[in-house]
């Protein structure tokens, strides 16, 4: 290290000799308007932010006050939520000296479930089951009443050992029947939600199963997952759609060839021989884990993307008719609701549709081979006619002997075969220009 390092010194020898960087000039800045000269100096250009000038009368003026005249008062309040007649106090804004009037501002929010009750005959009649007792049943709607529906909460305060699921079943069970027997007719009650929607406990428990399954895949598992669809996604957009049209036009070709060949060009074409077989989707599990699949459960997003991978392996002109057709039956192109029942039912229209398209095609290629076949018999090819130059030179030979060994001389030598058996010369517009060889 140098001692010009350790004092900061710069290390050439002459220092004054280099040269200085210039600097930029500085704009002159002009003295605003309104301020004199010796501020502005004094200053040194940096003037504090103005104050809007206020006139001398208002600053004399008092402010204004209100009429009203506002107070918060420590006052008692009853609520119509509770039962038992609490009186609290609380902070209340008072105009003028009058408190306000009315009921507690939050007992609206205050909202209660009306459970359904049932006599002893009704029990007997319409409630009995060998899997409750009435003390049960009593109980379980004393809970539902008392903690507006929240089966948890029953579940847990509940004597008995009851999973969640079965409290709900018998409650809604009891409801629905209590419902139907005391209206006066089913139709009355045939839009109720508890009757119209029947509360299913096997399914409610496949559901959260299945639920908890998904949400406790792993991060391992859902990168997995990921990758998969990734991949799948990579493979189909690597295949052309025009090789995929191109495999389903030969397939079809072969098929309708080999109907043409079975029936005959001239027979009958039965729907049976004429439909082509799609060959049937099989549904892509492979990103689906393993645990999930053993308790057959799927997304609908999974399913919906598997029927339009199935859907975008069809060409792009017999797609486009296939959803023209779609669209005339006033049904959606994507399902609403993409279960896999509805994506089934999605493929197997688009497959008789399909299977549509090619039997009429196949149709009309039979009706055209048709027609070209009895066109022969029906219509006989017309005769040439004979020009007015031959009809005047017949005429001419018959009707006088003027003239007529010329012509016929004439004709003779014309009909005759050339010399060495060679063919009579071709007319004038079709001979060929002579072709020139180098000695000539």
């Amino acid at each position: 290290m140098d001692a010009k390092d350790i004092l900061g010194l710069p290390k050439s020898a002459f220092p004054g000799s280099q040269e200085k960087k210039s600097r930029p000039p500085k704009e002159p800045q002009r003295k605003p308007d309104g301020v004199s000269r010796e501020v502005y100096a004094l200053t040194g250009g940096v003037l504090p932010p103005l104050m809007p000038n206020l006139e001398p009368s208002h600053l004399k003026k008092r402010p204004t006050v209100g009429k009203e005249k506002i107070t918060w008062q420590w006052l008692p309040f009853t609520s119509s939520a509770r039962t038992d007649n609490l009186q609290l106090y609380h902070w209340v804004r008072v105009v003028n000296g009058v408190p306000p009037t009315g009921d507690y501002a939050f007992a609206k929010y205050n909202k209660s479930v009306d459970v359904l009750k049932y006599t002893d005959e009704e029990y007997e009649k319409h409630l009995t089951d060998n899997a409750w007792s009435k003390e049960e049943t009593d109980q379980l709607f004393e809970l539902c009443e008392k903690f507006d529906l929240r089966f948890i909460v029953i579940a847990d305060r509940f004597p008995s050992d009851r999973t969640v699921e079965e409290l709900k079943s018998r409650y809604y069970s009891v409801t629905r029947k209590l419902l139907i027997a005391r209206a006066a007719s089913p139709e009355d009650v045939a839009n109720h939600p508890i009757v119209k929607e029947q509360f299913n406990a096997k399914h409610e428990t496949e559901r959260k199963r299945a639920l908890s399954a998904v949400l406790s895949q792993t991060k391992l598992q859902e990168r997995k997952d990921s990758e998969i669809l990734a991949e799948a996604k990579r493979i189909m957009e690597s295949r052309t759609p025009s090789k995929a049209a191109d495999e389903v036009e030969l397939q079809g070709h072969s098929e309708v060839g080999s109907g043409e060949k079975a029936t005959g060009v001239g027979e009958d074409v039965s729907p049976v021989t004429a439909s082509i077989d799609v060959p049937p989707v099989i549904p892509d599990t492979s990103s689906i884990p393993a645990n999930l699949r053993m308790q057959k459960v799927y997304l609908r997003s999974n399913a919906l993307d598997q029927m339009l991978q199935a859907v975008s392996t069809a060409s792009g002109r017999t797609n486009i008719h296939i959803e023209q057709m779609i669209q005339d039956l006033s049904v959606n192109l994507k399902p609403k609701v993409p279960t896999k029942a509805v994506c089934a039912e999605h493929l197997e229209l688009r497959k008789e549709i399909l299977t549509l398209l090619n039997l009429q095609k196949q149709m009309q290629k039979l009706t055209e081979a048709t027609g070209s076949r009895e066109r022969p018999h029906s219509e006989a090819p017309a005769t040439p006619k004979r020009s007015n130059r031959d009809v005047d030179r017949s005429f001419g030979s018959d009707a006088s002997g003027f003239g007529g060994e010329r012509t016929g001389k004439r004709d003779q030598k014309r009909k005759a075969p050339g010399r060495f058996g060679e063919p009579p010369p071709s007319p004038p517009q079709s001979k060929r220009p002579r072709k020139y060889k180098a000695s000539d």
